[in-house]
């Protein structure tokens, strides 16, 4: 299975991860209000489809998110980061929400938070995009 759909107890989508052969790349969209446990669901799936997949690039795109957003940095960088990169995980592509305190979260910088693969935190999804590709083209190269 590429893709996994995500939904809240009304049954409307709130991520969506699709593993994409071509450029094996899982790509993990999140839209509408994501409540903690639902936002540690998304997580937890993102990772089972990166351990799947053994998946080296991921883009993960919070642009279409509303209000408050998952919190548990704690949680992200000493037990998901760490799983991520034993699964293979090597570079994260996030686009934050645009006007969003997440884009400035710079109590602790996102390299200093994950050691084990690099991330870079965009505003538009065709510079992660852009990114994400560089990255891996660089990777290929004899």
């Amino acid at each position: 299975m590429n893709q996994r759909l995500l939904t809240n107890p009304d049954e409307s989508v709130y991520c969506q991860l699709n593993y994409d052969a071509s450029t094996q790349w899982l790509r993990v969209v999140w839209q509408g209000y994501v409540g903690p446990d639902l936002a540690m669901r998304g997580a937890v799936a993102s990772l089972e489809m990166l351990r799947e997949y053994h998946c080296a690039y991921l883009f993960n795109d919070n642009s279409r998110l509303e209000g408050p957003w998952f919190d548990s940095v704690y949680w992200l960088s000493h037990e998901w980061g760490p799983a991520a990169a034993q699964a293979g995980l090597r570079y994260v592509a996030h686009v934050a929400r645009a006007n969003n305190f997440a884009t400035s979260f710079t109590a602790t910088p996102v390299h200093l938070l994950f050691k084990e693969f690099e991330i870079q935190i965009f505003d538009e999804a065709g510079e992660a995009t852009d990114w994400l590709s560089h990255c891996q083209a660089q990777e290929q190269e004899p």
